[in-house]
C-alpha cells in the first residue's frame, strides 16, 4: 500500500536529518538492552482546519544514512531481544525443511506440443522452469534455472514467464530489488540464445501477439508505480522506439494487457476499485486498432473473455453479485446482451473459464467456493462435490481450449494442496498430485471446524479453524487468529506445511472471515470499506471474544496476525482492545492511513480512494482519522508486538511501521515486547528464496511460542 505528505504535497526535504538518539548502551549480558528511541521533530500537517503533528515524519527518506542507521539499530535490538529463541527458531526451521520434499515438481500441464512444469532441486532456493516435447518421457528442456539467474543478487523474483504462440521464444520479467520494477529479457528456446532485446523499468505484465515476434507490456509511473502505459515491442528493434499503444489518463485507474483464452484477441484492461473498461484487438494483427468493448461507468465492473462469435462478460451492472452475459463481437453495447448466468442474491459469481464444450463457473456461497460445470448444450449441469466444512477449491492451469478435461485444485486446513484432473463429460476425477508432507504426517490427526461469531450488530462472522486431535482435552489452548478484511479479497482455509509446527505444539489456528473480504458475497465487501470500515475491526474483535467464550482459546494466550491491510487491522484492533491479545504480529502494516492517503505521489494512493475514501473530502478525512492506527496511539498498555517490514516495499512503505513503532515506544505504559524487524534487501513479499522465507516464518512462530510459555505449550494428546 503507500505513503506521506503535508497539505501542500511538499515532502519535508528541508528538515535536518541525523537526529535520532540511540539509547543502546553497554550493559551486562544478563540485562535487557534498551530500545532505540527516535528523536521527535514536529512536522505540521494541516487539512480541513485540523492540525496534526507528525514527530517521526523524517523517517520517510530511505536514502538518508541516519534513517538506515535507525532501522539497523531496531534490527539489532530485535535480534538481542529474541536471541534466547535462537535454538527454537533453528528447531522450527529444521522441522519445516524436514517435511518438505526439496526436489519436488509441479504437475505438468500440456500446451500444444509441450508438457510444462516447474521443479526444485535439493538445497536450492529457486525453481527451475522446464518442459518436454510431446511426451513426459522426452528429454527435458530447461527454459530457465532461476538459481543461476539469481546468482549475485540478494533478492530475485520472476514476475512472469511467457512463451510465444509457436512456443519457440520465451519472455521473462524479473525484479532484483523487491520494489516490483522489472526487466524483460528474451530467450530463443530452440537454440538457447539470449536475445539482445532488454526492456527495463516495466511491470511483469506481458502478452505475446500471434505473429511470435511482437510482445505487449506495461510500464508504471516511476514514482507512484501505477501501471498506466501499454507498449508494443517488435523483437530485433530498439526498445527505446517501442510504440505506446495506450496510456491511461485517469490516476485512479491502472492498465494491463492480456490475451483471451481463445488466443484470438488481445485485451487492454483499465481498472479501478469500482469500475473497469476493456479494449480489444485481433492478436493476429498486433499493429491493429484497439476498440472499446464498453465505455467505463461509475460502479460498473465487467470482465470479458471470448467464445465463438461473442464476448462473455462477467458484470455487476444491475447485479451486485455479478452475472454472466453474452454479446456479439463488434456489437457490444448493452442492447445486444443476453443472459448466460443470471444474478443471484445468495451466490457470488467470482470467475468463469471457457472450454470448447463446457463453461466452468467459480461461485461462492456461504463463504465457500463451488465449481459449477455447464455444457454449452445445457445438459448435465452439475457441481463438483468436495465434502469438508471448510476448504478452498480453484480452477488450475488449463491452457488447452479444446478438451473435456478440467484441472482443478483442492486444499483444506487438514488436506495438502491437491491437483485433480476432472472429465467434465463423464464426471470422473483423477488425483494427479497431492503435495507431499514428509515424516509422520496424517491428515486424520487434525480437525477442522467452521464456527460463527456474532458481531456487535448481530451479523454472524464465519471462522475457520484447525487443531490437532486431543488439543482441547485439557481445556482452552493457545490460539492464533488471522485476519485481513480488505479489497474484497477472501482469505480461504488452506493447508500450511509450516503451521503443523504450531498445531503439534497444542496451538489452535483460526481465520476470521471478516467484512471487507468477499467471503459472503459482494455486500460483505461493501459493508467493510469506506465509511463502514470499522465493521472489519469489530468483526475481528468479536471473533476473538467468541473463541475465548466458547472455550477454544485460553484468554491469557490469545494471539493475532495480519499483514499489509491486515496489518492495519492489527493496529486498529490493539488501539480498540489492547487487553484482548497476549501478542500480535503485524507484517508490513498499513498503519499511517491518513498521511499516506493524502499523498498522491506515492504508490497506490489514487487508485484506492474507492477503498478507503479520499481524505481531501472532510467526511472521509474525519473517518480515516478516527481509526488510523498511527494517529490513535495512546498512553496505555499494549500487547507484545512484532512488526515486520521491507526497506524496498512499494506497497506499504517501510516508514509506516517504523513511525508506528517509534510512536508506540514513547506512549505505551507496559513492559511488553515491541520489536521492529526490517528486511533490508526485500520488499512487500519478504525474502525471495524458499528457505529464506522459511526462516522468516520460524522467527514469527518462535515469537508466538515464546510468549505462550515453553512450560505451557505441550504437544497435543491424542
Amino acid at each position: 500500500m503507500r505513503y506521506a505528505t503535508s497539505e501542500s504535497g511538499t515532502v519535508m526535504q528541508r528538515v535536518l536529518f541525523g537526529v535520532f538518539v540511540m539509547t543502546i548502551i553497554s550493559i551486562p549480558a544478563t540485562a535487557q538492552p534498551a530500545p532505540p528511541i527516535a528523536r521527535e521533530i514536529p512536522f505540521r500537517i494541516e487539512k480541513h482546519g485540523h492540525v496534526r503533528t507528525d514527530p517521526y515524519y523524517w523517517l520517510n527518506d530511505r536514502d538518508n544514512p541516519d534513517v538506515i542507521a535507525y532501522l539497523e539499530a531496531e534490527n539489532a535490538y530485535t535480534e538481542a531481544m529474541t536471541a534466547h529463541t535462537g535454538k527454537l527458531q533453528k528447531t522450527l526451521f529444521e522441522e519445516f525443511r524436514a517435511r518438505m520434499k526439496e526436489d519436488d515438481a509441479s504437475p505438468p500441464y500440456r500446451k500444444k506440443d509441450y508438457w510444462y512444469y516447474t521443479r526444485y532441486e535439493t538445497g536450492k532456493e529457486y525453481p527451475v522452469y522446464a518442459r518436454r516435447k510431446s511426451t513426459l518421457e522426452a528429454p527435458e528442456e530447461v527454459m530457465l534455472d532461476v538459481n543461476q539467474a539469481a546468482g549475485g543478487f540478494d533478492y530475485y523474483n520472476v514476475g512472469a514467464l511467457s512463451v510465444s504462440t509457436d512456443q519457440r521464444l520465451m519472455a521473462v520479467a524479473s525484479d532484483t530489488m523487491g520494489r516490483r520494477v522489472y526487466t524483460i529479457r528474451f530467450k530463443d528456446l530452440a537454440t538457447g540464445e539470449i536475445l539482445p532485446d532488454v526492456i527495463s523499468e516495466t511491470t511483469p505484465n506481458i502478452a505475446w501477439a500471434n505473429d511470435d515476434k511482437t510482445l505487449f507490456y506495461s510500464r508504471q509511473d516511476p514514482q507512484t508505480l501505477r501501471s498506466f502505459r501499454i507498449y508494443r515491442h517488435e523483437l530485433g528493434t530498439d526498445p527505446a522506439g517501442d510504440v505506446l499503444v495506450y496510456e491511461e489518463p485517469d490516476e485512479t485507474f491502472s492498465a494491463f494487457v492480456r490475451k483471451t483464452r481463445s488466443e484470438k484477441y488481445l485485451l487492454i484492461g483499465s481498472v479501478s476499485t469500482l469500475s473497469t473498461e476493456y479494449r480489444y484487438a485481433e492478436a493476429d494483427r498486433p499493429a491493429g486498432e484497439f476498440r472499446v468493448i464498453l465505455p467505463r461507468e461509475p460502479d460498473h465492473e465487467y470482465h470479458p473473455d471470448h467464445f465463438g462469435d461473442d464476448f462473455l462478460l462477467r458484470t455487476n451492472w444491475q447485479a451486485k453479485n455479478f452475472r454472466l452475459m453474452r454479446t456479439p463481437v463488434g456489437s457490444t453495447d448493452k442492447s445486444g446482451w443476453s443472459t448466460v448466468i443470471p444474478h443471484r442474491e445468495d451466490v457470488l459469481l467470482e470467475d468463469f473459464d471457457v472450454f470448447r464444450n463446457h463453461l466452468v463457473l467459480t461461485e461462492r456461497k456461504d463463504g465457500l467456493i463451488r465449481l459449477r460445470v455447464r455444457s454449452w448444450t445445457g445438459e448435465g449441469e452439475h457441481y463438483i462435490d468436495f465434502g469438508e466444512p471448510a476448504y478452498l477449491a480453484y480452477v488450475g492451469t488449463n491452457p488447452e481450449f479444446d478438451t473435456n478435461l478440467l484441472r482443478f485444485g483442492y486444499t483444506s486446513m487438514t488436506t495438502p494442496n491437491s491437483t485433480y484432473e476432472y472429465d467434465m463429460a463423464t464426471r470422473e476425477r483423477t488425483l494427479i498430485k497431492r503435495d507431499p508432507v514428509l515424516g509422520d504426517f496424517d491428515p486424520d490427526d487434525y480437525v477442522t471446524e467452521r464456527l460463527y461469531a456474532p458481531a456487535p450488530d448481530g451479523t454472524p462472522v464465519p471462522i475457520s479453524l484447525v487443531y490437532r486431535k486431543g488439543t482441547r482435552k485439557e481445556g482452552p489452548a493457545p490460539l492464533v487468529l488471522y485476519g485481513y478484511g480488505s479489497y474484497g479479497f477472501s482469505i480461504d482455509p488452506r493447508f500450511s506445511i509450516t503451521r503443523l509446527s504450531l498445531l503439534d505444539r497444542g496451538f489452535v489456528y483460526a481465520i476470521a472471515h471478516i467484512r471487507g473480504g468477499e467471503e459472503m458475497g459482494r455486500p460483505w465487501y461493501e459493508s467493510g470499506k469506506l465509511l463502514s470500515k470499522k465493521n472489519t475491526f469489530t468483526d475481528f474483535i468479536a471473533a476473538g471474544e467468541y473463541l475465548v467464550a466458547d472455550g477454544y482459546a485460553d484468554p491469557q494466550r490469545l494471539f493475532a496476525m495480519g499483514g499489509s491491510a491486515g496489518g492495519l487491522l492489527m493496529g486498529a484492533v490493539i488501539n480498540m482492545r489492547p487487553d484482548l491479545f497476549k501478542g500480535v504480529i503485524a507484517a508490513v502494516p498499513f498503519v499511517d492511513v491518513v498521511t499516506t492517503m493524502l499523498d498522491d505521489t506515492i504508490p497506490l494512493t489514487t487508485s484506492e480512494y474507492d477503498e478507503w475514501g479520499n481524505p481531501n473530502d472532510k467526511t472521509y478525512y474525519d473517518y480515516l482519522l478516527s481509526y488510523s492506527p498511527y494517529d490513535n496511539v495512546e498512553k496505555k498498555a499494549y500487547p507484545n508486538l512484532l512488526v515486520t517490514t521491507g526497506l524496498h516495499d512499494s506497497q506499504v512503505q517501510y516508514w509506516e511501521p517504523a513511525k508506528w513503532v517509534a510512536k508506540l515506544r514513547t506512549h505505551k505504559t507496559d513492559t511488553n515486547r515491541l520489536l521492529l524487524k526490517t528486511n533490508m534487501d526485500a520488499g512487500h513479499g519478504g525474502a525471495s528464496g524458499r528457505f529464506e522465507a522459511l526462516k522468516e516464518t520460524a522467527f514469527e512462530y518462535a515469537f508466538l511460542l515464546d510468549l505462550a510459555g515453553a512450560d505451557k505449550v505441550k504437544p497435543a494428546a491424542d
